[in-house]
């Protein structure tokens, strides 16, 4: 069975870099065809898709995000990582990572991990 699960820091400092990991199991992040997403939702907002990296480690963004976001991964952990530069407040939700057996068809989620950005 396929598992993912978020980490990382519940509180970040307005201008500083939100640096989080999601760890899947039961399942290789480098078998095609399969994109790694990240989703979040912002209070009183619907969902917002952030961006994903490919089985073949390409990586797509929202054209909103884009100057700000990056998703790597690490293959020997099996752990696809976000990192969004410049925070401020709007940047608060819940963060989820997704596997999507196609562009925007996602399949299995992880539980979301909070973040909150506050001086």
């Amino acid at each position: 069975q396929v598992q993912l699960q978020e980490s990382g820091p519940g509180l970040v400092k307005p201008s500083q870099t939100l640096s989080l990991t999601c760890t899947v199991s039961g399942d290789s992040i480098t078998i095609n065809p399969y994109y790694w997403t990240w989703v979040r939702q912002s209070p009183g907002k619907g969902l917002e898709w952030i961006g994903y990296i490919s089985w073949s480690d390409v990586t797509t963004y929202s054209p909103s995000l884009k100057s700000r976001a990056s998703i790597s991964r690490v293959t020997s952990s099996n752990q696809i990582i976000l990192r969004l530069t410049s925070v401020t407040p709007e940047d608060t939700g819940v963060y989820y990572c997704a596997r999507a057996v196609s562009v925007g068809v996602r399949d299995y989620w992880g539980q979301g991990t909070q973040v909150t950005v506050s001086s």
